[in-house]
């Protein structure tokens, strides 16, 4: 009787611990998903930064070639008077 009784006890023991178990893993997946998805977030933004600082470089850079191509017909069209 007391070995039916330890079987029994020891049982319930290992199935607790099992559904345990799943809920750990559970939250695991849960956790998992949460941390892809905040790297994916600071992903994108960091990319958005790149692009934007990019932009603004080449907007830039656009500028000054026009005032340096205007600069020069400005001069050009001075010298000839």
């Amino acid at each position: 009787m007391k070995r039916l009784i330890g079987l029994l006890i020891s049982g319930v023991l290992i199935a607790g611990s099992a559904g345990l178990a799943t809920a750990q893993q559970s939250d695991s997946v849960k956790q998992s998903t949460k941390n892809v998805a905040h790297d994916t977030k600071r992903a994108a933004k960091t990319t958005g930064k790149q692009v934007k600082k990019t932009a603004k470089k080449v907007v830039h850079k656009g500028a000054k070639v026009t005032r340096k191509t205007s600069k020069k017909v400005e001069d050009k069209t001075e010298s000839k008077k």
